[in-house]
């Protein structure tokens, strides 16, 4: 890679569209993203801190456990959901918009102790980066953002800049969930995760309407409901 492609850091120009910021955080979320985030991380991500992107030592963070990731856990309601729901699990969740990072945070402290949660508060390719080939067992990807305009589609995470890495980082076997209500990211979904390495778990289109079992409906969800938009739900299992 060329120094022009590169931050002085090291880092690889890696272009982000997405919101970092929303309104201005009140006192209690400042103190949260102070005091609760740094002791989850999951290890060196930032290029900072790693610039030598030094692999994250599973076993060491995690004490062995099955490891899960999140990929934009918005206000993290799935994300709680599911650490509660699997407490032998560790679930890392990945989310650059700050506002979420702190409403997660403080549903954390509301819901706890739950400590099988890391988070990474940023882009989850850089979190790809220092993950070990094969060291992740289920990935989540729900209501991604949907990015409508065509010229845009390819700013999706259904694309291979991003399903390369996932597919590196996840295990042989593992799951990949997608939930979206957008008709046209299901039609991406379906068409470059399979050509990604993954194998899609339905039989039919009518399995697009079918939540797993361990399924949390979010405040999104629920408002696309309102709004007359239909879930789809899509589960795909990584090749050999």
């Amino acid at each position: 890679m060329s120094d022009e492609t590169k931050h002085e850091s090291g880092s690889p120009w890696r272009n982000f569209y997405g919101r970092l910021h929303g309104k201005t955080l009140n006192q209690a979320q400042k103190e949260y993203l102070d005091e609760d985030l740094p002791r989850l991380s999951p290890g060196g991500v930032g290029w900072g801190e790693n610039p030598d992107r030094i692999k994250i030592d599973m076993d060491k963070r995690f004490k062995g456990k099955p490891v899960w990731i999140e990929i934009g856990f918005g206000a993290g309601e799935h994300l709680v959901h599911m650490a509660k729901t699997y407490p032998d699990v560790e679930i890392i969740g990945c989310e650059p918009y700050v506002n979420g990072v702190a409403a997660c945070l403080g549903k954390l402290r509301r819901e706890g102790p739950i400590d099988n949660v890391s988070i990474h508060a940023g882009d989850a390719r850089d979190l790809f980066d220092v993950l070990p080939d094969a060291s992740v067992e289920k990935a989540f990807l729900n209501y991604p953002d949907p990015w409508p305009k065509a010229r845009h589609h390819r700013r999706r995470f259904v694309t291979p800049e991003h399903l390369g890495p996932l597919h590196r980082v996840l295990k042989a076997g593992s799951e990949f969930r997608v939930a979206t209500d957008i008709p046209d990211y299901v039609r991406q979904t379906m068409e470059e995760v399979p050509l990604a390495g993954f194998d899609w778990l339905g039989a039919h289109a009518e399995d697009w309407g079918t939540a797993p079992h361990d399924w949390l409906s979010t405040r999104y969800e629920k408002k696309a409901l309102r709004e007359g938009r239909t879930p789809h739900y899509m589960s795909f299992r990584r090749g050999q």
